[in-house]
């Protein structure tokens, strides 16, 4: 794993500001987003998807689960209601403009007919139905990828997106559900700690908290769904070095309210700190951690 994980990355023009969202969203999928990649990969390969598949991903983030899914013959739509930096770093990815006379026009035209990116909650994707039949819901495969369990009401942010959803979905359709493994399992837990730490005393909705057993099960009960299997992957968060550690951690949004609380500075400097034991030799930054998914139907 390390070849894919592992790289240098280069720095963006200028100081990086709480406030540049432009640059987080790019770090985030320079840096950060890959790192979930095996969790992609063994939820795709277990529900076997492929040409015919019809998928929504929430909080599709850059895109890169989108990308991976439509280069299995997918037909994808991307939901990202929180981020339209990342939404739009997501189009370049996954809409590359071609000239009408190019060679390979054909491709990417049929793979422009195959995605779709939105801002807007659910619905807005979707009138419910599949074009190629109107007599179906429009999604077979619902994902959201964006681990729960680190923040403090980020399963009740999960459960508004999937009252949206799951209406857009057909009866047994897969749900998946996506949350940090128990934090004995996770090393980054750990260096997530300096968030609340930091956030103190404004600690809230947005600070960090561990992981709870049942969190996804949870999710899928209040959205009516039905529980159909679980699995947990090897998701290791590792990076160039520890500013490129420091870059992807914090494009997570996961230190905001810690930043809120005290300033940049302070965070940059304890998050350091707290990465040094991660630290090897050659100076990458290397986490191990587990992943947690849950598959729900819809009934």
């Amino acid at each position: 794993m390390t070849p894919t994980l592992v790289r240098q990355h280069l720095h963006h023009a200028g100081p990086t500001s709480p406030v540049d969202l432009s640059a987080r969203a790019r770090d985030w999928s320079e840096i950060q987003e890959r790192m979930l990649v095996p969790l992609y990969e063994a939820v795709y390969e277990r529900l076997e998807v492929a040409p015919g598949t019809r998928l929504l991903g929430l909080g599709c983030g850059s895109g890169l689960a989108l990308l991976m899914a439509a280069s299995r013959g997918a037909a994808v739509t991307g939901v990202e209601p929180s981020s339209p930096e990342r939404l739009a770093l997501a189009r370049e990815r996954l809409t590359p403009p071609a000239p009408p006379t190019a060679p390979g026009t054909r491709g990417a035209r049929a793979r422009a007919a195959r995605v779709r990116l939105v801002d807007g909650p659910p619905r807005a994707a979707a009138d419910g139905t599949d074009p190629a039949d109107p007599s179906r819901p429009a999604y077979d495969l619902v994902t959201a990828f964006e681990p729960i369990g680190c923040l403090a009401g980020d399963s009740e942010g999960l459960g508004e997106l999937l009252a949206d959803a799951v209406p857009l979905a057909e009866r047994g359709a897969a749900v998946v559900l996506a949350g940090w493994g128990p934090p004995e399992r996770c090393a980054t837990a750990a260096v997530l700690r300096v968030a609340a730490k930091l956030a103190d005393p404004t600690r809230g909705a947005g600070s960090w908290r561990p992981a709870l057993r049942d969190d996804l099960e949870e999710v899928a009960q209040r959205a009516g769904l039905a529980p159909d299997g679980s699995g947990r992957v090897a998701c290791p968060f590792g990076y160039a070095d520890v500013d490129s550690a420091v870059r992807g951690l914090l494009s997570t949004g996961l230190f905001d309210a810690a930043i809120t609380a005290t300033d940049r500075e302070q965070v940059d400097k304890e998050l350091t700190e707290a990465l040094h034991p991660h630290q090897r030799r050659d100076g990458t930054v290397w986490m191990p951690n587990v992943f947690r998914y849950l598959i729900a139907r819809v009934r």
